[in-house]
């Protein structure tokens, strides 16, 4: 892995680290290209602090951002999550799974 992915994955694994920020991905999951206004209706924090939280996620890759007029829009961006699941998650998963299933077969006696 090279110092710039390291230092990507970095980004990513902080931006996620935080609850405010799992919820705006959250929120824009749910319907993706909201406005700042819109993602403040369902939190309980200034605009100032929202702001934070989306240049975080925006410096992590993890949001994009297109202007339409004076009105900036937020998108979700998949793939920092995706190289995360490949690099930590995956090479788990297969393993795991296998452990679950066979203490299953155990448990049930087949």
């Amino acid at each position: 892995m090279t110092t710039r992915q390291t230092d990507d994955a970095d980004k990513v694994f902080k931006a996620l680290g935080d609850p405010t920020r799992r919820l705006l991905l959250d929120l824009l999951c749910e319907r993706n290209g909201q406005s700042l206004g819109e993602l403040c209706e369902g939190l309980d924090m200034a605009r100032q602090s929202v702001t934070q939280h989306l240049g975080i996620l925006e410096e992590a890759n993890l949001v994009s951002t297109v202007r339409r007029g004076r009105v900036k829009l937020h998108f979700i961006n998949p793939v920092p999550l995706h190289e995360v699941y490949e690099r930590w998650v995956k090479k788990f998963e297969l393993q795991r799974l296998t452990l679950l299933h066979d203490l299953k077969q155990e448990l049930e006696g087949d």
